[in-house]
C-alpha cells in the first residue's frame, strides 16, 4: 500500500520517463512494431514465454511490464539475484490460484541467467502447463547460460542496443520532462550519447546530472567530461564479448581490412583485454591464414609479441597495432592450414601403415637382405636434384595435402611443385593426387 507522501518523493528522470506505452519504446521496432513478433502476440493476445537477451538499458524490464498490461496478465517481477527457489514457489502458488479465477500470471525474472541449472529446472512444468508465462531477461548469451529444457520452451528475442537516433529521442522526451534544453554545444551532445554507449538509462542518469547545472551555462566536450564520468565499455574478458571481438578482429585481419582491425584492436585493449592474449590469437593469425603465402608474417607476430612482453603498455601497443597492419595487408592462403588437416585425417584413416623400404636405413646385415634402402636413390646425385621416388606407404596411393595459391610466395612455391610432378611423371613415379 502506498504511503500518504509516496507521490511526493522525489522520481530519477530515468523512472519519470519510463514508457507507458510499447509504441514508446524506442529501437526495438523489429520486436514490437506490427510485423514483428512481439507485436503479433500483442495483436492476437497470446503470449509465448520467451527469453529478452540484450545489453543494459534497451528496455527489458519495461517491455515485460506493458505486456503484462496490455495482455492483461498479473505481474509478478523477481530478480535471480534477490531470489531463490522459495521465492519461485509463493509466485507459482499465486498465479495457480490466480488460473483457478480464470486470470493469468506474467513471470518476470530479470537476469535470468543467474538462476543455477536447478533452479532453472523448477520453471519448466509451470511454464510447460501454462501456469505462467515466463519473460526472462539477461545481458549474457542464452545459449551459454540457460539450461537446454528452458530454452526449447521459450523464445528468444535479441534486443538492440539504442542506436544514436534513439538515444537522441530520448534526450529530446527528458528535455520536454524538464522544461528546459541540456546546457551543451552541438558536439557535446553528440558526446554526450556517445558515452552512453547504446543505455538509455544510463544516458538519463547522465541528463539528470547535466540539469543539475546552472541554466546560464553551456557545455563543450571538455566541460562536459568534468561534470560526468565516461562510462567504461562493456566487455567481459570470460563472456560473450571477449569472444565476440576477438572474433571481428580475426575476420577483419582475413577479409584484408587494416582500418577495422585496428578499430577492433583498440577496442579489446582499451576494454582491457591482455595483450598477451591477442599476440597469441595474431600468431595463430600468421600461420592459419597467410601461412606460406607470406613467411615472414609469424615472424612479425612474434617480433610483437616479444616487443610487448618486454615494453609492456602503452609502448608496446604500439607493436601490436604493427603487426596487426602487416597481417591485414599481407597476402592470405590458408593452404598450409588445410594440408595439415588433411595429412592428420589421412593419419588416422591409414593406422600404423610402414614407410616403403626403400626409404628405411639397414644399419645391420639382417635389414640389407630384407631389403631395407634397397633401390633408393640419392636426390643430390641426380641432375635436377630430384628423384621422384614414392615416399608413401606402399599399400597407400599418392595423395596431394598442399595446394599453395596464385599468392604471394606460394605462387613460387607453386610453381616449384608443379615441376616436380612433371619430372616425377617422366621417373615414373606416382604422380596420382
Amino acid at each position: 500500500m502506498n504511503s500518504l507522501f509516496e507521490s511526493q518523493a522525489p522520481r530519477p528522470l530515468a523512472d519519470r520517463l519510463r514508457p507507458r506505452r510499447l509504441d514508446e519504446v524506442l529501437g526495438q521496432q523489429h520486436l514490437l512494431g506490427p510485423e514483428g513478433p512481439i507485436g503479433r502476440m500483442v495483436e492476437q493476445r497470446r503470449l509465448a514465454s520467451m527469453i529478452l537477451w540484450g545489453p543494459a538499458g534497451c528496455g527489458k524490464t519495461t517491455i515485460a511490464r506493458l505486456l503484462a498490461e496490455v495482455t492483461e496478465l498479473a505481474f509478478e517481477p523477481l530478480s535471480a539475484v534477490f531470489s531463490g527457489v522459495a521465492d519461485l514457489r509463493k509466485v507459482f502458488e499465486r498465479a495457480k490460484q490466480r488460473r483457478q479465477q480464470g486470470q493469468g500470471t506474467l513471470l518476470f525474472v530479470d537476469e535470468v541467467h543467474r538462476f543455477n541449472r536447478a533452479q532453472q529446472d523448477a520453471f519448466l512444468p509451470y511454464v510447460e502447463d501454462g501456469t505462467v508465462i515466463l519473460i526472462g531477461a539477461t545481458t549474457e548469451n542464452p545459449s551459454f547460460e540457460l539450461n537446454a529444457a528452458l530454452l526449447s520452451r521459450c523464445q528468444v528475442f535479441v534486443l538492440r542496443r539504442l542506436d544514436e537516433q534513439a538515444l537522441e529521442d530520448l534526450l529530446a522526451r527528458a528535455e520536454r520532462e524538464e522544461g528546459r534544453s541540456l546546457p551543451l554545444d552541438a558536439e557535446a551532445r553528440h558526446a554526450l550519447a556517445a558515452m552512453a554507449d547504446g543505455d538509455g538509462r544510463y544516458l538519463l542518469n547522465l541528463a539528470e546530472a547535466l540539469f543539475e547545472q546552472p541554466t546560464d551555462v553551456t557545455l563543450d566536450t571538455q566541460g562536459l567530461a568534468q561534470v560526468v564520468q565516461k562510462r567504461a565499455p562493456v566487455y567481459d574478458k570470460a563472456q560473450e564479448g571477449h569472444f565476440n571481438l576477438i572474433s571481428a578482429l580475426h575476420k577483419s585481419l582475413r577479409g584484408s581490412d587494416a582500418d577495422a582491425a585496428l578499430y577492433w584492436l583498440a577496442r579489446m585493449i582499451t576494454a582491457g583485454e591482455d595483450p598477451s592474449y591477442v599476440a597469441r590469437r595474431l600468431a595463430r593469425f600468421a600461420v592459419e591464414d597467410i601461412g606460406l603465402a607470406d613467411p615472414q608474417a609469424i615472424h612479425q607476430a612474434l617480433a610483437a609479441w616479444d616487443t610487448y612482453d618486454r615494453l609492456g603498455s602503452p609502448e608496446g601497443d604500439l607493436a601490436l597495432s604493427q603487426a596487426v597492419i602487416y597481417l591485414a595487408t599481407a597476402p592470405k592462403s590458408n593452404a598450409a592450414y588445410k594440408a595439415h588437416n588433411e595429412a592428420a585425417r589421412a593419419a588416422k584413416e591409414t593406422g600404423s601403415l610402414s614407410p616403403p623400404a626403400h626409404i628405411l636405413n639397414a644399419p645391420t646385415g639382417l635389414m640389407r637382405e630384407l631389403g631395407y634402402g634397397k633401390g633408393y636413390a640419392y636426390d643430390h646425385d641426380t641432375a635436377e636434384g630430384f628423384s621422384g621416388q614414392n615416399y608413401f606407404p606402399e599399400s597407400m596411393a599418392r595423395r596431394q595435402f598442399y595446394r599453395p595459391v596464385e599468392r604471394g610466395f606460394e605462387r613460387d612455391v607453386k610453381k616449384r611443385l608443379d615441376y616436380w610432378a612433371k619430372l616425377r611423371a617422366q621417373h615414373g613415379g606416382d604422380g596420382e593426387t
